[in-house]
C-alpha cells in the first residue's frame, strides 16, 4: 500500500524546486549492517563498468531553475561542493535535507563518499514533500525499500549533460532509470525534471531533480 502510494506520488507531479543534502555519519545497527555492505559491493561492482570518458565530465557548469538557490561562497557553493565527496557536499547544502537524512538512516553515507565516479540524481526538499508525511516516515523506517529506494537513483558512471540527452542506463538498485531532453532541459523517467544539472563533487556528478524516483517493488 505504501509503494503504491508513493510511486503514484512520484510519477504524478513534476513541477521544480530547490536543492536539498545533508549527510553525516551512517547508521550503525546490526540490523541494518547486511543492507549497509550489500550496496556498497554493489557500488564496487557497477564502477568497474565504467569507461575513461564516463569519468571526464563535459567541462560545462551548472544549469537549472534551481541553480540560483546555491550559495556563491562556503563549502555549500559549486566551488565548494566540487572539493567533497558527494555525501559531504550534500550535507553543506541545507536544500538537500530530507535526502541526507534519508542517506543517513539507509547507513549509505560511507557507501556514497568512497565511490568514485558515480551519478547521484538527487531529489530536493521539495520532492521529498509530495510525499505524505505519513507515508514518508513508514519508509524513512523501512531500511530495506529505503535503501531500495536511494540506490535507484545512483547510476554507477559520471553522466554528462549531452548523455541525459537520450539514455538508459543501469542504477546500483539493478533496474534501470531512462533520460531524454536537450540544452537545459532534461527529465529522468518522463516525470521527474533536473532542475540543477551537472553539479560536480569530488567524485560524483549530481543532476538534481524535482520528484523522487521509484523503482519497481
Amino acid at each position: 500500500m505504501i509503494t503504491t502510494r508513493l510511486r503514484g506520488v512520484a510519477l504524478a507531479v513534476t513541477t521544480a524546486a530547490v536543492l536539498p543534502l545533508a549527510l553525516s555519519a551512517c547508521s550503525s545497527d546490526d540490523g541494518g549492517k547486511d543492507t549497509k555492505d550489500s550496496a556498497s559491493s554493489s557500488v564496487a561492482r557497477e564502477e568497474s563498468k565504467g569507461t575513461a570518458d564516463d569519468a571526464a565530465g563535459s567541462g560545462g557548469r551548472p544549469f537549472g531553475t534551481a541553480c540560483a538557490s546555491v550559495p556563491e561562497n562556503g563549502a555549500g557553493s559549486f566551488d565548494g561542493m566540487s572539493k567533497d565527496p558527494v555525501a559531504t557536499a550534500a550535507s553543506n547544502n541545507p536544500a538537500l535535507s530530507t535526502l541526507v537524512t534519508a542517506v543517513k538512516k539507509a547507513g549509505l553515507v560511507d557507501t556514497l563518499n568512497n565511490a568514485r565516479n558515480i551519478t547521484v540524481f538527487a531529489p530536493t526538499d521539495d520532492a521529498f514533500a509530495k510525499i505524505p508525511k505519513e507515508e514518508l516516515d513508514k519508509v524513512l523506517a523501512d531500511k530495506a525499500t529505503l535503501t531500495k529506494i536511494l540506490t535507484y537513483h545512483v547510476v554507477a558512471r559520471k553522466l554528462t549533460p549531452a548523455q541525459l540527452s537520450d539514455g538508459t542506463y543501469p542504477t546500483l538498485e539493478k533496474s534501470t532509470l531512462t533520460t531524454k531532453g536537450s540544452g537545459e532541459s532534461y527529465t529522468v523517467n518522463d516525470t521527474a525534471r533536473v532542475v540543477c544539472g551537472d553539479v560536480r563533487t569530488a567524485n560524483a556528478t549530481v543532476h538534481i531533480v524535482d520528484s523522487v524516483l521509484m523503482p519497481a517493488m
